[in-house]
């Protein structure tokens, strides 16, 4: 059993007991309930596929850790004028793990 999950306009395939990294949620608590499922999958392969989300389910997930993602690094340079600019970023991410698909 799988759904695809739209959080904070990305969409991320996602099953029970899986963890997942998306953008930085603006929640403190520790538990999320995602509304905006877009296709379901069930265990007997039968496929609901939502216009644009499936009215009534709802994917439910934990709140593991809000993190920073890798380091990257951003390099300017234009030739022959001795510019050269480095700059680096990092993204801040919530990991989650899916508990419950209804």
């Amino acid at each position: 059993m799988y759904a695809i999950v739209k959080i904070g306009g990305h969409q991320y395939k996602v099953e029970e007991g899986q963890t997942i990294f998306v953008n930085r949620l603006a929640t403190e608590d520790e538990n999320v309930t995602l509304e905006d499922v877009l296709l379901l999958k069930d265990a007997d392969g039968n496929v609901q596929i939502g216009q644009p989300t499936i009215e009534g389910s709802t994917v439910t997930a934990k709140v593991l850790d809000n993190l920073k993602s890798d380091k990257v690094i951003v390099f300017k340079k234009k030739r022959r004028k001795g510019y050269r600019v480095k700059n680096g970023h990092r993204q801040p991410i919530t990991q989650l793990k899916i508990e419950k698909i209804s």
